[in-house]
This record gives C-alpha cells, sequence and structure tokens, in this order.
C-alpha cells in the first residue's frame, strides 16, 4: 500500500536525522505525523469518506515501514557519529567514579550495536503505537463530507400523474 510506504519513509527519515530526531520527543512528532500523511493520502485516492478503521490501517503500517527505515538509516547515521560519541563518553568517564566494567562497555563498540537494536524495538513499538494514533487522527481531520442528495423540484400540479 503506497500511502502507507509514503508515511513511513517521511516518519523514518526525519527520525533517523541528527537533531531533527530531538522532535520525536515532543509526543512522536514525526511518527504522528508519518500516520497523519498516510491516512491524507488515502482519503486523497478515495472519492468516499474513509473510515476510522482505515486510517488506524494505514498508520500501523506506515509505524512498521517507519522503524524499518530508522533502523536501516541509523546504521549509517550511528557509525558515522561513533568517534564524536566515544569521545564525549570518556571525557565523562574521566570526571566521575565509574566502575571498570561500564567504562569497558561505554567505550566499546558493543553499546553501539545494543543501542541500534534496542533503537529499532523502541521504534518499532512507538511506531505502531502512535502512527496508529495519527492515522486515525489524520482520517478524522481529512475525512471527505458526503454529497447532498440533489433536491428534485416537482411543481404542484404534476404530483398525481
Amino acid at each position: 500500500m503506497q500511502p502507507a510506504l509514503i508515511g513511513g519513509l517521511v516518519a523514518g527519515v526525519l527520525s533517523a536525522l541528527p537533531l531533527v530526531n530531538f522532535l520525536n520527543a515532543c509526543c512522536c512528532l514525526w511518527v504522528v505525523s508519518g500516520g497523519i500523511i498516510a491516512a491524507y493520502l488515502v482519503q486523497e485516492r478515495d472519492p468516499n469518506p474513509i473510515q476510522v478503521g482505515d486510517g488506524a490501517l494505514v498508520g500501523l503500517m506506515a509505524g512498521v515501514v517507519g522503524a524499518l527505515v530508522n533502523f536501516v538509516l541509523s546504521i549509517p547515521v550511528t557509525l558515522l557519529l561513533a568517534p564524536m560519541q566515544r569521545a564525549w563518553m570518556e571525557r565523562i568517564i574521566e570526571r566521575g567514579n565509574m566502575p571498570p566494567e561500564m567504562r569497558e562497555m561505554m567505550t566499546s563498540g558493543a553499546g553501539t550495536a545494543l543501542g541500534i537494536v534496542v533503537g529499532f524495538f523502541f521504534a518499532l513499538f512507538a511506531g505502531i503505537v502512535f502512527s496508529t494514533l495519527g492515522g486515525i487522527l489524520g482520517a478524522v481531520i481529512f475525512r471527505k463530507k458526503l454529497a447532498a442528495p440533489p433536491i428534485i423540484d416537482v411543481p404542484p400540479g404534476d404530483a398525481g400523474l
């Protein structure tokens, strides 16, 4: 279903970009937006008003696609930012009292790989919940109104013919 793919791409890409992804902390803004976009696209293709269940379903699918896109994009982004994050962690470790095991985990790459996997499952859960809510919201906001039936004007003298 193409609307779910587009909504998921928007949510996944914006959620994976550094700095831009912080807006997801505001009520999962990008994830909800992906569901809203998907519901909007479904309504634009359908001449009849869509149901709330249609919006929920397309929002759910957009959330799953968004989590997968976020996962795929977060790998290169994390690898590019890893040296900078490692330097920050080393500064933090130098200033504080930490057990040696914790220091080793924070400076090794194991924490990065684990973070990517945990981030995927968190994005999948958040995508399923919040993108579905976005799809419902989009179905309610963008729902087309039913056209009023045409009024046929019959002159009073012709009603019995």
